[in-house]
């Protein structure tokens, strides 16, 4: 082994950046630029979006208009999470916690997503776990398997 070959437990413990690989910045390898517009979008926007959306579903929609417990119906929260995310990205491209963490879903080739691919994200996404696993271009499962990308606007 040489002297600057990583250990194997340094790449099972800390990722392939911890033992000095260098794999670019996210986003590098689909084309897009390091930062500012355009660029791969960064948990906390993410993150921040994501609770907006959920906020609003629980909230607004669930309890307020449908008066609904949301304790004693946790589908429901779901399921309305599933119709505007689908309907807000198949149409606009954005939710509205995207709008406000300045985010947006787009294809592969930077413009609007398609309906079928939104649809597989909105599902995959309900399912929580494909959005846990995620590639070093912060793509997760969702994104992957509908080729798209959360890009800052």
């Amino acid at each position: 082994m040489s002297r600057n070959e990583p250990r194997w437990t340094q790449t099972w413990l800390g990722g392939v950046r911890a033992a000095g690989v260098d794999l670019g910045y996210p986003g590098e390898r689909l084309g897009l630029p390091e930062q500012g517009s355009g660029a791969i979008a960064g948990w906390g926007r993410r993150i921040a979006a994501l609770v907006v959306d959920w906020m609003i579903c629980t909230w607004v929609v669930v309890q307020l208009v449908l008066r609904m417990n949301p304790a004693e119906s946790p589908w429901a929260v779901v399921a309305v999470f599933a119709v505007q995310y689908a309907l807000l990205v198949g149409l606009m491209g954005q939710t509205f916690g995207h709008r406000l963490a300045g985010i947006r879903v787009a294809a592969l080739d930077g413009g609007s997503p398609r309906l079928l691919p939104v649809l597989v994200r909105t599902l995959l996404l309900c399912l929580t776990v494909p959005a846990l696993i995620w590639d070093r271009d912060h793509r997760g499962v969702h994104d992957r398997a509908s080729n798209t990308m959360v890009v800052r606007m």
